[in-house]
């Protein structure tokens, strides 16, 4: 393969990569080949119609959401919209409420009149709409208040957490915790983002179009390590032996891609156990956490998304685990650990790729930071704008 009659090598076909990519094509006109080592593009987001036509996502559900009006009209560009806001229930002591908790939650678990009493507590004390963090509810001095938080805690929150993290509830951190609001209102959304809405074709389609410039060239099936050498003597990149002048973009794993030298960077990964069932529908809204009950973390539903009509329907169930790049089983980097000594073993990788001028590593895994969709989107496109992306 001749490498040096491109321009830019892409490593990796998902939304940072596809972004870079386009980008590079579209706006300086550069040859470009994108390298994939999976069989399909769009990585995380893949997704495909399966045998009960329900459009699946086949690594968990993506739902998109931004308030960034610059990757909203990027991305609209390559797909028309499937407007969609997302609503996440609770399954606790036989019993679905909203996700996070709200004053519908409320009503859910309490009697009227204590639940009536609760919530004129809650607004005399924080104001209609706030938002509370868990831990400041934990430490109201009103007893009622403090029984509600401890309630919140232990059914929603430290159970799902410690199934999601591999930890024990002593180990989840205060920062962590601190996310967790309460809601003082009645909206159910999960999101309140400006735009919520889901690719019209699907995932894959919207990938598909950002890659379908004539300048792009996409290999599959393709793993870039078995081409791709950097040597820290020279600071150069090197495919096949011999060195590359132009720009590499790579959105994998930097462990891997510098053979673990300062050894394994840690993940959480996931299993799906997807099912197909002969109804209509199996749950009452897209996504139900378990946070108590059950091995998994949720069941989601997919028919809910596109709002398919079908007489059957497909539903996945997640189960967190350890990662361990040498077990198929588990091979799938989703998550990165964060904590100060795995942030300092990223960053002693990140300084070694920080010396070579012509590399860009971009993304969830080459960045060890958690986006969501938007988020890596956004990332992408200011990371192109600067001098040395663009």
């Amino acid at each position: 393969m001749n490498f040096n009659k491109y321009d830019v090598v892409v490593i990796g076909a998902g939304f940072s990569g596809a972004v870079m990519a386009e980008r590079f094509a579209s706006q300086q006109n550069k040859r470009v080949l994108v390298l994939e080592q999976r069989p399909h593009i769009a990585g995380n987001c893949y997704d495909k119609i399966d045998t009960n036509g329900v459009m699946i996502h086949q690594y968990g559900p993506h739902l998109f959401h931004t308030r960034h009006d610059d990757v909203w009209d990027y991305l609209s560009q390559f797909t028309e919209w499937h407007p969609y806001e997302h609503k996440v229930l609770a399954h606790i002591d036989g019993k679905l409420s909203p996700v996070p908790f709200n004053l519908n939650s409320l009503y859910a678990f309490y009697p009227e009149q204590e639940a009536i009493a609760l919530e004129s507590l809650l607004i005399k004390r924080y104001g209609e709409n706030a938002k509370i963090p868990i831990l400041e509810l934990k430490e109201t001095d009103e007893p009622a208040l403090q029984a509600l938080a401890e309630f919140i805690y232990n059914k929603l929150f430290v159970n799902y957490t410690c199934k999601q993290w591999g930890c024990k509830p002593e180990d989840i951190a205060p920062a962590v915790t601190a996310r967790v609001p309460v809601v003082l209102n009645r909206d159910d959304r999960y999101f309140h983002d400006k735009y919520q809405a889901i690719p019209k074709a699907g995932y894959s389609k919207l990938i598909e179009n950002m890659l379908s410039h004539p300048n792009i060239q996409v290999k599959l099936a393709t793993d870039a390590k078995n081409y791709l050498q950097l040597d820290l003597a020279s600071k150069q990149v090197l495919f096949e032996g011999d060195v590359f002048a132009g720009q590499l973009v790579f959105t994998g794993m930097l462990d891997q891609l510098l053979d673990y030298a300062k050894g394994e960077l840690p993940y959480r990964s996931l299993q799906f156990q997807f099912e197909q069932h002969d109804k209509e529908y199996f749950q009452p809204a897209t996504t139900v956490n378990y946070p108590n009950d059950e091995e998994f973390t949720r069941i989601t539903e997919f028919k809910h998304i596109l709002s398919q009509k079908l007489n059957g329907t497909t539903i996945v169930k997640e189960f967190p685990q350890d990662y361990d790049r040498h077990d198929p089983k588990c091979n799938i980097p989703y998550y990165p650990i964060f904590n100060e000594q795995n942030q300092q073993a990223y960053e002693a990788y990140a300084d070694v790729i920080g010396d070579f001028d012509n590399v860009i590593a971009i993304g969830r895994l080459a960045q060890y930071k958690y986006f969501n969709m938007d988020d890596a989107v956004k990332n992408a496109l200011n990371c192109f704008s600067k001098p040395e992306g663009g």
